[in-house]
């Protein structure tokens, strides 16, 4: 089974997290990492992690949370927070990389 395959089947079980949305085929990767931590529950964003890894999931947070030039972004000030330590920390090549940043 390919990623794209388990990703739909994961946002199949849980359509509670992409109520607005009737085909799940349709979303990629990025659709569903948002909507995951954004409105998951602990169980279901380790499950998406074992999907794509540690590394993919931080990278698609890191990229689509960064506001846009008018500052809009998807996700709540608080996940954005948390993702952000969270990532860090357990993220160990970007970590190892990258010094601690504040974000305003």
């Amino acid at each position: 089974m390919t990623t794209k395959q388990k990703l739909t089947k994961f946002i199949k079980k849980r359509p509670y997290l992409i109520w607005w949305v009737k085909k799940y085929e349709a979303l990629d990767a990025a659709a569903i990492v948002e909507a995951t931590l954004n409105y998951g529950d602990w169980d279901d964003v380790q499950e998406l992690i074992k999907i794509l890894g540690m590394k993919e999931t931080a990278r698609i947070f890191r990229e689509k949370s960064k506001p846009s030039k008018i500052g809009r972004t998807n996700y709540r000030p608080e996940i954005t927070n948390y993702f952000q330590f969270y990532f860090n920390k357990y993220d160990r090549k970007y970590a190892q990389r990258n010094s601690y940043q504040r974000t305003a």
